[in-house]
Formats: C-alpha cells, sequence, structure tokens
C-alpha cells in the first residue's frame, strides 16, 4: 500500500510538473518579438533577412524573443526549454532537420541557437562563437537590435557561406560589402574603447566624489561618514527599502561637533525600479500581462502592473500594443516545415 500511495504521488507530481510546462503560439516564421525589444522597422529589417534565407537556401531561421522561461512554466536551463519549443513549431525541413531558431529571454539574460538535427554537433562551436563575439557583447550594453542583427549575419554566413543580401552579388559588391563591414567593426571597437574609458574615468571620479571629505555646512569642522552597517539608524523607512533592493545606496555624514548630518543618495546603474507615484521612492516594480496579442491586421493590448515594494500602492494601466509588420509575400507559407532538434546548438548569457 505505502508504494503504492508513493507511486500515485510521484505520478501527480509528474504530471504538475508536466502540464505546467507550456511554450507560446508563434505568430509568423520569421520574427516573434514576445518581449517587444525591438521596433517595427527593426523587425522587418531581421525578417528581409530570414525571408531571403528561406527563399535561396530553403532554410527555416527563427527569431524569438520572450519576457522570460518562468512564464511559460520553466524554471531551469534555457537548453531544454529551446529544444522543446523547436520541437513544439517544427522549425526547418522535415526531412533535411536544417532549422535554427535563436530564442532570447531578456528577462533571463539568457539565449540560445538552436539548431537542428540534421547538423549534428557540427554547428555547436561555430553557434557559441557567434553567440560570444556577435550578439551578448552588444546585449550587455542594451543594444538588443544590434546584437540580434549582428547574430543573424552571423549564423547565415555560417549556414551559407554567403552574408546576408549577397546571394546574387557580384564580385565587386560583395568586396564594397566586406569594406563596409569591417569599418563598422572597426568603428564598434573604437567606440568600445572610448565608453571603456569614458566609463572608467567617470567610476574614477564618482568615487572620488563620493569619498571627499565634507565639511559641516554649520561650523565648517570635518564631517565623518557612518558606518554602511549603523547608517540605518538615520535613515527613513523608504530610504532603507531603496538600499534593501539596492535601488539606491545612503551616505550619512556626521559633524561631531554640532550633530548635524548629511544624508547623500546614490542611484544604482542597472536598477530594475521606478519612482512610486505616491511616495517618491525609487521602489515600484512592474509587471507585464499580454491581454491580446498583436497580429498583422489588428493591434493588440497589454496590462502594465505596477506594485510598490514601500508604500504598497498598486495599481494597472493598458497600453495598446502596435500592429506587426506583414511579412513578405516570398515567405513561403504560414507554418513551418516540421523539422526537430535533439538538442544541438550553443547557449549564451549576459
Amino acid at each position: 500500500m505505502r508504494k503504492l500511495i508513493s507511486g500515485i504521488a510521484t505520478f501527480l507530481i509528474w504530471t504538475t510538473f508536466a502540464t505546467a510546462q507550456s511554450f507560446p503560439d508563434y505568430d509568423e516564421l520569421f520574427v516573434n518579438d514576445f518581449a517587444f525589444i525591438l521596433s517595427s522597422e527593426e523587425e522587418t529589417t531581421i525578417r528581409e533577412k530570414l525571408v531571403e534565407l528561406r527563399k535561396e537556401r530553403g532554410i527555416e531561421f527563427t527569431v524569438v524573443t520572450i519576457d522570460s522561461m518562468f512564464s511559460y512554466g520553466h524554471n531551469g536551463d534555457i537548453e531544454p526549454f529551446a529544444t522543446g519549443l523547436f520541437n513544439e513549431w517544427g522549425v526547418g525541413d522535415a526531412d533535411r532537420n536544417d532549422g535554427v531558431m535563436m530564442l532570447i529571454a531578456v528577462n533571463d539574460r539568457l539565449m540560445r541557437i538552436e539548431v537542428g538535427s540534421g547538423y549534428g554537433t557540427d554547428k555547436n562551436i561555430p553557434m557559441k562563437n557567434i553567440i560570444d563575439t556577435s550578439i551578448t557583447p552588444h546585449f550587455k550594453k542594451g543594444n538588443y537590435f544590434k546584437g540580434t542583427d549582428r547574430g543573424v549575419d552571423s549564423v547565415i554566413r555560417e549556414l551559407t557561406g554567403v552574408w546576408p543580401g549577397e546571394f546574387d552579388a557580384t564580385g565587386s559588391e560583395k568586396a564594397f560589402n566586406a569594406t563596409k563591414r569591417t569599418a563598422d567593426r572597426i568603428g564598434d571597437w573604437i567606440y568600445a574603447v572610448w565608453t571603456a574609458l569614458a566609463g572608467g574615468a567617470y567610476i574614477l571620479f564618482r568615487r572620488w566624489q563620493r569619498n571627499r571629505p565634507r565639511r559641516c555646512p554649520n561650523d565648517r569642522s570635518k564631517m565623518e561618514r557612518i558606518q554602511e552597517d549603523l547608517d540605518d539608524d538615520y535613515l527613513e523607512a523608504g530610504q532603507i527599502t531603496e538600499e534593501r533592493l539596492k535601488s539606491v545606496d545612503y551616505d550619512v555624514w556626521h559633524c561631531m561637533r554640532c550633530d548635524h548630518r548629511t544624508i547623500e543618495g546614490y542611484k544604482h546603474w542597472f536598477s530594475g525600479y521606478g519612482a512610486c507615484r505616491s511616495c517618491g521612492y525609487k521602489t515600484l516594480d512592474s509587471d507585464t500581462t499580454i491581454l491580446e496579442s498583436s497580429t498583422t491586421t489588428s493591434t493588440g493590448l497589454k496590462r502594465i502592473d505596477y506594485a510598490c515594494k514601500h508604500c504598497h500602492d498598486t495599481w494597472s494601466v493598458k497600453r495598446v500594443i502596435p500592429k506587426k509588420s506583414s511579412s513578405s509575400s516570398s515567405s513561403g507559407g504560414s507554418s513551418f516545415g516540421g523539422g526537430s532538434s535533439s538538442g544541438g546548438g550553443a547557449s549564451g548569457s549576459w
């Protein structure tokens, strides 16, 4: 009896997890930007390259963005989720199994290029190199379009030996495009160096500004900074919450002569919290729910739920989702070819 009960419990647990897993339905074959990180123009730029690839080489390549895998009942590595989504949609030709999926989970800060089983393991290392050199460096800067666009270019080049737009190009056209790509990358390198130098200088300036000696505005005597683990006694409740959420860090300077105190706040650069409309502290969190998905013929609707971690004020607003750009007439159909993946490809994070 004990074994029977244990078996039933195990089955119920397995069933719960199995049914909890779900996948989004695709709206089109080429770009499904469920996380809304691309503008309509950016979607069109990427889509045209993927349409061309299918037309010229018969390869189905789809780009998918999602907010988080957790939204679909998955809490773990991106590899099994990407393989499951790939097979659920059936990306690629059913006989050749040559499809490709670029999956970007924005809030998880994870991505994967999943390839069809027809490639075996031959593309694992090349796809990893593309992720590390062409995609995630841009994602780290918050430039999702450039990373995705550069990644798409590099994947197409790896699969076909040809850059997008050059399937029928002349030798001189290819040479010109190669020169342009080189110039673009040199520009990126120069920009990266300049950004690093400017960022380093700003960090040093900010550190000096934060640590420089303070003079009391009352008697001009030298002030002392209270230790981080003791300054909560001088902060307001909202400021303590900001420090706990790591949205703002506070320093408290104290004049030993007249007991004057100065409180200075320093915002964290990459905090996901906004300012609350009620209390004003940077303790506002938000969550987006898609009420109606947009299509090529109609707008969609999403709801943004706001909740303050300090004063607990909550409210919601609804926003219209723009129509999706129409796919090219040369897309070759509205459903994938029934391909499958056995888990080949590569993953990355940023």
